[in-house]
């Protein structure tokens, strides 16, 4: 563009102003179109705890993740996490997940349905299985919510090879779980208060390998806590527990297997867990 008559620039300025202002804006535009995103999360955790049942033996694990996402809707990723043996089961200690869905509004409400593969990289044979799930989400004020609907169809690795009755070598058994969430942004503070609970129902033993998702059949498991958000990071804090009793028959079936290596504690009993997340 040529300035050199005052006319012209007088007339211009304005609107090349108005474009060096809005250019900023129409590129962060252009960004959040990009058809595809990856996001990503790194996390230290005092015990693992899935489904209120400890994998690393009541100790400390290391986790991390990773989705790309496309505008559709469609994404896919992994998640892993160190184990120490599913607790005490004998098994690898890293377990693998892959996963892959599809994310859409409906209404005021968010669908998420997709299905997961959960492997055990380095450890027995017959541990790799597939869930599906169904998520919805939402808000009621300051509250948010989601539902979910967890389905592993019948597979070998949540088979009943227990010392149970009904155990069968070769068995296969399938699970189901469902699950509440509930989350409270306190206002004016950088604390999410947060809640969980869930009911499993599977097999009623441990699987070839100690895959199984619900070893006592069916129980119930839950969370409450609060996540506090210091810059990049996240502190979490939540006290989790589950209704397996340690005075149960099904608990001293499942013996040794079931506790802790050092003391012989419950990996199902109450625990407070700590977190530290970064996310990118």
């Amino acid at each position: 563009m040529s300035i050199s008559s005052t006319a012209i620039f007088r007339t211009l300025a304005p609107a090349a102003l108005a474009f060096a202002l809005a250019a900023p804006a129409a590129g962060q535009e252009a960004e959040e179109k990009k058809p595809f995103s990856v996001s990503g999360t790194a996390a230290f955790v005092t015990d693992y705890r899935f489904r209120g049942v400890s994998q690393s033996d009541n100790s400390v694990a290391v986790q991390a993740g990773m989705t790309v996402s496309h505008e559709s809707g469609l994404y896919a990723g992994f998640w892993s996490s160190s184990l120490a043996g599913w607790g005490t089961f004998g098994g690898p200690n890293v377990e693998l997940d892959l996963f892959a869905g599809y994310a859409f509004d409906l209404g005021a409400v968010g669908i998420d349905t997709g299905f997961t593969v959960f492997t055990y990289p380095g450890g027995a044979d017959t541990t790799t299985f597939v869930e599906l799930y169904v998520k919805a989400s939402g808000t009621i004020g300051p509250v948010g919510l989601t539902g979910g609907i967890f389905y592993a169809p019948k597979q070998t690795p949540l088979g009943n090879w227990s010392n149970h009755p009904e155990s069968a070598i070769g068995d296969k058994e399938d699970n189901l779980y469902l699950s509440g969430d509930f989350t409270y942004g306190i206002k004016g503070t950088p604390i999410t208060a947060k809640a969980h609970i869930g009911y499993s129902n599977g097999n009623p033993g441990l699987g070839p390998n100690g895959t199984s998702i619900a070893p006592t059949g069916s129980y119930a498991d839950w969370l409450i806590g609060a996540d506090v958000a210091v810059g990049p990071l996240t502190l979490g804090f939540a006290y989790v527990d589950t209704s397996i009793s340690d005075t149960s028959d099904d608990w001293f079936r499942l013996q040794p297997n079931f506790s802790k290596v050092s003391n012989g504690k419950p990996i199902s009993n109450a625990q407070f867990v700590f977190s530290v997340t970064a996310a990118f």
